[in-house]
């Protein structure tokens, strides 16, 4: 197995939790190490590697070099079922078996995470995502939550069934009509997978701020996520939490304005973002998206004067920049009344 392909990571450490289960120490020891060598970055193989080495260590020896992983495995079914999946990418009737037999196995050993987690990962090759979500949370569920790594998979494959819905419902929009029959419903469809995508952004964002309640960036994201669903009551503490950050305070500023503005809040979005803008001594993008807003806060106060000003300030360097250059340019068009 190892010998035809030696970096299919994910089956490297199915094997190396079979030398575990097996007590192989020092062969467990020599999977991780492939693992690190194909990608060092592999904080759990490095944790592992180092485990089975310690006891390795106590054990005082190993198994003779003769024997091979095959003869280490008495259940030779299980051997081929390794192999097999070591091979190149599983298709058709081989993943199928594979299926087959980890459901088997999953059977006889109902709380086993790695059988549930093996599940989802055929099941995500095989690209039934619904499938591999019901199996990677039932494999976090046997975790009560403590591997990371499940949580974020069930997270992750959420958000990819999600875009592919709204990819979806885009791709038969742009290609039919307000006439098709099925027009109104795609539409409402696609609104209700965006709404669902904004509350699985804000459920993996608020449970990453719940994980590390200091992360002030955690709290911006949070925050930002809340606004782009229109829950901007509930998004103004976490944005004001943000703004302690420096490295998120002038979007965490320029994110409250909007916040107060939808709110109708204009005195407080107006000071935000004054104070905002005064901090930035450039006219970078993030200034012109601030003074931007600035002028659209004060637009709707009925300040007009001022609303072009912050329009004049953008123009003046970027012409192209949204709808600046209408603005102003309008705002110089003589009225119907001045007219000769």
């Amino acid at each position: 197995m190892l010998e035809e392909k030696p970096r299919d990571i994910k089956i490297l450490h199915e094997l190396g939790r079979l030398y575990h289960h097996m007590g192989a120490s020092e062969q467990e020891v020599q999977v991780y190490q492939r693992i690190t060598e194909a990608d060092p970055t592999d904080a759990e193989a490095l944790r592992l590697g180092k485990d089975a080495s310690a006891r390795a260590s106590m054990k005082g020896g190993g198994w003779t070099e003769a024997e091979s992983y095959r003869d280490l495995i008495k259940d030779k079914d299980l051997a081929v079922s390794l192999e097999q999946q070591n091979r190149m990418a599983l298709t058709g009737e081989s993943l199928e078996q594979q299926i087959a037999e980890t459901y088997e196995r999953h059977q006889a050993e109902p709380q086993s995470v790695d059988h549930a987690r093996r599940l989802g990962s055929l099941y995500e090759q095989k690209e039934d995502f619904d499938s591999a979500v019901a199996w990677f949370q039932y494999a976090a569920d046997l975790t009560g939550g403590t591997e990371t790594a499940l949580v974020r998979k069930v997270s992750d494959l959420g958000m990819k069934l999600s875009e592919r819905e709204i990819a979806e419902h885009e791709r038969y929009l742009a290609e039919h009509g307000p006439d098709d029959p099925e027009y109104a419903g795609r539409c409402a469809a696609l609104e209700t997978a965006k709404r669902q995508r904004a509350e699985l952004f804000i459920d993996e964002a608020r449970k990453r701020s719940e994980r590390n309640p200091t992360d002030l960036q955690l709290r911006f994201e949070l925050g930002e996520h809340l606004l782009n669903a229109g829950q901007y009551r509930e998004a103004l503490p976490e944005l004001q939490r943000a703004r302690q950050n420096p490295n998120a305070r002038l979007k965490a500023m320029n994110l409250l304005g909007r916040c107060y503005r939808a709110l109708g809040m204009l005195d407080l979005a107006a000071k935000q973002l004054e104070e905002a803008a005064r901090e930035i001594l450039v006219m970078d993008g993030m200034k012109k998206d601030i003074v931007y807003n600035l002028g659209v806060v004060y637009e709707q106060m009925g300040d007009a004067p001022r609303a072009i000003d912050c329009m004049k300030q953008i123009y003046e360097v970027d012409y192209g920049f949204r709808d600046v250059a209408t603005r102003v340019e309008s705002s110089y068009q003589p009225s119907s009344s001045q007219k000769p």
